[in-house]
């Protein structure tokens, strides 16, 4: 009988109580109905998320809600509770209020844009908060509210920086070019992608290019890069061949650089990497010889600067190797022009007792580019050194001998003709 009853109470009550059999107690699907509800929280603005650190002042702090009722909603106001860390920027202890001052009809997203500071010591991670949100229903007397618990994070901040670990470049050959990108900021980059862009011009009345990167040849123009994390570089490289017509200029490289925040959004910055264009100094050192001058044995050849740029403050420095005893010598040269050899003499001398025969050494010109850079080019030889007295010694006794021998003949034809004179005057006086 009582089973039957049961059975009579369910079909009475029909369906919303097989509903209820559903909405069993401990269930792990929520069901709140509001006016209002939660979407978002983050720092920034409606239009944009951006990334803070510690020690950020009067920082936007926007909550994103829905208004999810079936009639429009006004006087939207907010108040906001923030863990340790954060304070209001009218200062410790002052309320962190926001108000939105237009209506939102149904459907409509509401945004309320809080200001905040983020101490120094707050840890960049994941927080808790807590906005109260104060609202009205049109055509409807009283102020309603709701509390919602969410989480946000402090990022950091991103800082990327980029630069050549090396900005002079030479013209007349191909150069390699490191670029350093660097995040020198607390927040890291992800996918991160950088193209290096032909033209850019400036935004001004008569437009004007702000790049000469067409004018030289590229191997390379965009490399995927990945991760950054902050605190770490990564490097880029490409071979760039500059032509003569660039000697002296600066070079402008424009980069685009696409990454990934720590919020997940995908940006786009720009950054110049700035070349300076030097000459090209090409010296060679040729026909190294030993020639006697007046008796003094000297040291000579010819420097040729095969560039398109004159050296500055040329020396040129004679230097013995091996067991050679030549004493070493330096000399100024000056300017080493451009298609035009430099001939250069060095007398020969000794450290001490002279040794002849081969000896081993080295030629080094030092000079400086444009820059003031100083550098130095080397060229090593063997040269032959004469004894030159022992040379004029000999030379000097076979001339004497040639000229006693002379004598000598002379002499003994004198003599022979006298004495057939004398013979022939006594056989006349017989």
């Amino acid at each position: 009988m009582q089973l039957i009853l049961i059975i009579l109470v369910v079909l009475m009550v029909g369906q919303p109580v097989l509903i209820d059999v559903f909405a069993i107690p401990g269930s792990p699907f929520e069901r709140q109905f509001g006016d209002v509800k939660f979407l978002d929280a983050y720092f920034g603005t409606a239009e944009e998320k951006i990334e803070v650190e510690p020690g950020d002042k009067n920082v936007p702090f926007t909550v994103v809600f829905a208004n999810v009722g079936t009639v429009d909603i006004t006087g939207i106001r907010g108040q906001l509770s923030l863990p340790i860390g954060f304070s209001s920027y009218d200062g410790v202890g002052a309320l962190i209020l926001a108000d939105n001052e237009a209506s939102a009809i149904a459907g409509d997203v509401i945004t309320l844009t809080f200001f905040v500071n983020i101490e120094k010591g707050t840890q960049i991670k994941q927080h808790q908060g807590t906005v109260k949100v104060d609202f009205s229903r049109i055509r409807e007397s009283g102020v309603r509210n709701a509390f919602f618990d969410f989480n946000f994070k402090v990022t950091g901040d991103s800082i990327i920086n980029i630069r050549a670990l090396d900005p002079f470049l030479t013209s007349l050959q191909v150069n390699h070019v490191v670029i350093e990108i660097s995040n020198d900021g607390t927040a890291p980059l992800s996918s991160v992608d950088v193209e290096l862009k032909n033209t850019q011009s400036t935004i001004s009345s008569t437009t004007q290019s702000v790049t000469n990167i067409e004018n030289v040849v590229l191997l390379d123009s965009n490399w995927d890069v990945g991760h950054i994390d902050p605190g770490t570089s990564k490097f880029l490289e490409v071979d760039v061949y500059i032509p003569a017509s660039l000697k002296g200029v600066t070079l402008r490289a424009p980069m685009d650089i696409t990454y990934f925040n720590a919020h997940g959004d995908r940006h786009t910055v720009s950054r110049i990497v700035d070349f300076y264009i030097k000459g090209l100094i090409d010296i060679s050192i040729y026909n190294i010889r030993v020639i006697d001058l007046s008796g003094k044995q000297i040291v000579i050849g010819e420097i040729i600067n095969e560039g398109n740029e004159d050296a500055l403050f040329g020396f040129i420095t004679l230097e013995p190797l091996g067991d050679s005893n030549l004493k070493k010598s330096t000399q100024f040269i000056d300017e080493i022009e451009t298609d035009s050899p430099v001939p250069f003499n060095i007398p020969i001398e000794f450290e001490g007792e002279p040794k002849f025969g081969e000896h081993d050494i080295q030629i080094i010109v030092r000079y400086k580019d444009s820059i003031r850079d100083e550098i130095f080019v080397t060229h090593d030889a063997t040269i032959f050194i004469d004894n030159v007295s022992e040379s004029e010694k000999s030379d000097l006794d076979f001339s004497q001998l040639i000229i006693l021998g002379a004598i000598a003949g002379i002499a003994g034809l004198s003599y022979t003709v006298l004495r057939k004179r004398k013979i022939r005057i006594a056989k006349q006086v017989s």
